[in-house]
């Protein structure tokens, strides 16, 4: 069984749209995944309700889901047979809870927007990932998801070169896409749209689902100049300075849009 954590104490990072994306991937390959959602807004137990029968089933336990009839360690139980277990963590997470929540982890999937702010929030989660939680690169647990970006602003240069200066792998660029805010609100996963509707979308999520087969302590598959647009992400093991120059690493600020693809969507809460 494997637990994929999706963390980012910043809100609005987008971890519930790659929680509930990731759970329903594994559902349509007919697998068996857990969706366990530890935010009080409960966005991702929400999705699970919209689901229908014919679709391929996601277990989705929450904390805060009262049920007297059980107990909380039994509500919260993985099902005989569960293959994956996907954690969509709450927002303002403090850096001593970050031990408990990764500590069992797989991999560890860090969403992060092109902005100003956003960055600052990740290079504070990553540093606190490394201090604290004591992830060491090398192992190949933590990766960076560079979400609901849109490839022709100077933002979202800024966003790539400033991860490229973690020493921790760009393991997917999302577009800013609304065929996520579509599946969402029909309790589906991009992958289970129909194929030539979502094809690029999906298309950007393979990536990251090999990275997530990757065993922990193999080389990273670095994501091609195409997929970054910027120069291949550093491999672990690399020594691109101390946890604390790497986490501090100042990104450049905001810039203006040169252009844009489309208009500012919207995307699940998390």
């Amino acid at each position: 069984m494997q637990r994929i954590v999706v963390l980012n104490p910043k809100g609005g990072s987008g971890k519930t749209t790659i929680a509930i994306n990731l759970a329903s991937y594994y559902a349509f390959r007919k697998q068996t995944p857990l969706l366990l959602d530890l935010d009080p807004q409960g966005s991702s137990m929400r999705w699970a309700r919209k689901r229908h029968p014919n679709q391929g089933p996601v277990h989705a336990v929450s904390p805060f889901s009262r049920d007297n009839r059980t107990t909380r360690s039994f509500q919260l139980r993985a099902p005989t047979g569960t293959t994956h277990v996907v954690v969509d963590t709450a927002a303002a997470v403090e850096a001593h809870e970050m031990p408990d929540l990764t500590r069992a982890a797989d991999k560890i999937l860090v969403p992060v927007l092109p902005s100003d702010i956003d960055i600052h929030a990740c290079s504070r989660c990553i540093q606190s990932l490394l201090l604290v939680a004591k992830i060491r690169r090398e192992d190949n647990r933590l990766g960076v998801i560079a979400n609901r970006v849109r490839r022709t602003t100077l933002m979202y240069q800024s966003l790539i070169r400033f991860l490229h200066t973690l020493g921790v792998p760009i393991v997917a660029t999302i577009r800013d896409s609304q065929n996520y805010v579509r599946a969402a609100e029909q309790g589906l996963g991009i992958h289970e749209m129909k194929t030539w509707v979502a094809r690029e979308d999906v298309a950007q999520w393979e990536p990251l689902i090999t990275w997530i087969d990757t065993p922990a302590g193999t080389p990273v598959p670095t994501l091609s100049p195409e997929t970054t647009d910027a120069a291949p992400p550093a491999a672990v093991g690399s020594d691109p300075g101390s946890a604390e120059d790497c986490a501090a690493g100042a990104a450049e600020p905001a810039e203006d849009y040169v252009a844009e693809e489309d208009s500012p969507t919207e995307t699940v809460s998390g």
